[in-house]
């Protein structure tokens, strides 16, 4: 790792060297062979210690997997991460420049070019403060120890081991888990105040269903739409505690003040009915086994314990209901992240 951070010092100072050599020769006029010999000359030098660097790091990665066994898988996946992160970068760099170009917006773009967005700035945020902290003089020796000690803190999906990825996806859904009792109570508690008798009883039949442990059909949550665009449990109407809930569900700070949490729960509903229309454009069979895990696991259902099939079949359950469901009403895609998954698969399966 230490052979790699030289490596990458000595390409910014190439870089950097480079750009002042070629700003200087255009302000100054300079004869454009000096700049090219110069240039050749430099690019000579790094080009043989670049052949110097990779041996060294060859015989430090065969040292490694040889004396320490455990830490070369770390070594290796994080090397491994850090290729797939430059790559995911370079490609929704050309995905934001595609759009700019072409003024294409975010929700008109196809299913996996948005979800490789969606992924990348994710992957963004969490990076941030762990770039901050490697700043300082000779402190990355000190964040490497900190990734390996908190990996789940620290790092994201590409510097995860294949286990690491499965024990922490089990581990958010527990987190996720813990609101669903308060979520689904605070959907009960509404029946009593609709005066609607029809919507209280189809409201009241449904969370009997999903309490005694009946997976419900998409027109059982259908019958209730139109409650989730405005009182009680729309977006801009529900309670600050149930919206709390709803947003610790969804994995996003809940301590934050009332208006900036419902935005953010908000934000990330509508990210979800955009990312479900695509994925109804592209098609579920289109998806790999992975792609497929991951976006019901995105939507709310553990599937760790289900194989790819009950995962597909799920899916297209959640787009039968998301392609009724209007921007106004994305409250029902947040509540649908317990109602529709919380039993799946139904008894009989």
């Amino acid at each position: 790792m230490a052979m790699c951070g030289t490596h990458v010092r000595s390409c910014i100072t190439l870089t950097s060297i480079c750009a002042k050599q070629l700003r200087y020769g255009i302000c100054n006029s300079s004869p454009a062979p000096v700049l090219a010999v110069s240039t050749l000359r430099i690019y000579s030098t790094s080009h043989v210690k670049y052949g110097v660097l990779q041996r060294a790091n060859d015989r430090f990665e065969r040292f490694l997997e040889r004396r320490f066994p455990s830490i070369y898988v770390y070594y290796r996946t994080f090397m491994k991460g850090f290729k797939a992160l430059v790559e995911d970068m370079s490609e929704a760099r050309k995905i934001k420049v595609k759009m700019d170009n072409d003024g294409i917006a975010y929700k008109e773009l196809p299913y996996r070019e948005m979800e490789r967005l969606r992924l990348v700035r994710k992957d963004i945020i969490k990076a941030i403060p762990l770039f901050i902290i490697s700043l300082p003089p000779f402190a990355i020796c000190f964040v490497f120890l900190l990734m390996y000690l908190f990996p789940r803190q620290l790092l994201f999906h590409h510097f995860w081991t294949l286990q690491q990825q499965w024990d922490f996806k089990k581990l958010y859904h527990r987190h996720r888990a813990r609101h669903h009792d308060a979520i689904l109570a605070g959907v009960e508690s509404t029946a009593p105040h609709l005066k609607s008798w029809m919507l209280r009883y189809h409201l009241q039949s449904l969370c009997n269903k999903v309490q005694s442990g009946v997976q419900p059909s998409v027109s059982d949550l259908l019958l209730v739409q139109r409650l989730f665009s405005g009182p009680p449990l729309g977006l801009l109407h529900m309670t600050n505690r149930h919206m709390r809930h709803l947003s610790g569900q969804m994995l996003l700070t809940s301590w934050l003040p009332a208006f900036m949490a419902r935005g953010r729960l908000g934000d990330k509903a509508l990210e979800i009915l955009h990312l479900d229309r695509a994925l109804t454009h592209f098609g579920v069979d289109q998806l790999t086994d992975d792609e497929v895990y991951e976006a019901c696991y995105v939507r709310g259902l553990e599937t760790s314990s289900l194989g790819v099939g009950l995962c597909r079949e799920w899916l297209h359950q959640w787009l039968q209901l998301s392609s009724h469901v209007t921007e106004s009403e994305t409250s029902l895609l947040l509540h649908s992240m317990v109602l529709l998954s919380v039993n799946y698969p139904s008894p009989l399966k």
